[in-house]
């Protein structure tokens, strides 16, 4: 993910805001903020043979302790036009590779359990269900669940 990246990837953010089922934020933010709050060796864009950007994954760190220096926490967004075409599982087996080559041991992602299709994507990469977190915020004036994922190293110990 390079700056050039930006229109569309903010867009393609905005898109799944959009849609109500993937973050408690409503507004992508600018591509200053986006920037500086992601971990710049595990962002990725999933491109079409032209280029376009498809998709995209990005870390953030779960903690500035030296503890959890192993810890992630990731979003991946696929435009709804290339839904269903296996770049959302490109992008994570991307962030899978690149974590654990930094070595990251576990990557996490809090999802809403509406969104059934994120939750089998990220099941099928091997990432298991720690917990449902209820009411956790307000979404739209209305309590939201969050179903918390994470996905422990095999090769990081």
């Amino acid at each position: 993910m390079r700056a050039g990246d930006a229109a569309v990837v903010l867009a393609i953010y905005q898109a799944g805001l959009d849609g109500g089922q993937a973050s408690f934020e409503t507004v992508a933010p600018d591509w200053a903020a986006f920037d500086a709050g992601r971990l710049p060796e595990h962002r990725f864009v999933a491109t079409d043979p032209a280029g376009t950007v498809l998709g995209w994954v990005a870390a953030v760190p779960v903690s500035a302790r030296p503890v959890y220096a192993g810890v992630v926490e990731h979003s991946v967004y696929v435009d709804p036009a290339a839904q269903g075409r296996g770049i959302g599982r490109a992008l994570l087996d991307a962030l899978i590779a690149s974590t654990e080559d930094a070595g990251v041991w576990t990557i996490q992602s809090g999802i809403f359990p509406e969104n059934r299709a994120s939750i089998r994507l990220h099941d099928r990469a091997g990432f298991r269900v720690v917990g449902v977190r209820e009411r956790l915020g307000r979404h739209y004036s209305r309590w939201r669940d969050v179903v918390l994922l994470e996905r422990r190293s095999r090769t990081v110990v």
